[in-house]
């Protein structure tokens, strides 16, 4: 969530009310992976309303706040779902990710992740965190899928 979705921010009013700001290119982006037959998820170890809330206008089915073993939670999802960790992508962007992004199939960062993420991943996203990453890293998918559907109809 934080430096993925947002640009890692953390803005607080006088009246003690938190804001975030999420792309709405990287919401279209996580619809556009829905409609395509894709799970997605948010695993975040932040436990927010605003977080819930951005999730539900998404229609995310999975939703894991406050989980601080990103991991264990990943291999839940993939077993609830009938799916091999090989066949996850997982986009994160700071040092509790790393355990997560090594064990999936594909592994990214934003473009501002930091160093230690970025020597571990699969593809470093040219856009930064709450600025696209999220978007660029659908549309890698979407298009990686759509070529593998036109070979296989080429057989």
């Amino acid at each position: 969530m934080d430096g993925v979705l947002t640009d890692a921010g953390m803005y607080y009013s006088e009246a003690g009310d938190e804001w975030k700001k999420f792309n709405t290119r990287d919401g279209m982006g996580i619809k556009l992976l829905q409609k395509a037959g894709l799970i997605t998820a948010i695993v975040t170890q932040e436990r927010t309303r605003l977080v819930a809330r951005r999730a539900e206008k998404l229609a995310i089915p999975e939703l894991h706040q406050g989980a601080f073993d990103k991991l264990s939670v990943i291999r839940d999802m993939a077993m609830r779902h009938g799916i091999s960790l090989h066949q996850v992508a997982y986009i994160g962007d700071d040092v509790n990710d790393i355990e997560a992004l090594q064990a999936v199939g594909f592994s990214a960062a934003p473009a501002d992740g930091l160093s230690q993420v970025l020597e571990i991943v699969d593809y470093i996203c040219r856009q930064k965190g709450g600025e696209g990453a999220v978007r660029e890293l659908a549309e890698m998918i979407l298009h990686s899928r759509s070529e593998t559907k036109t070979k296989k109809q080429r057989r």
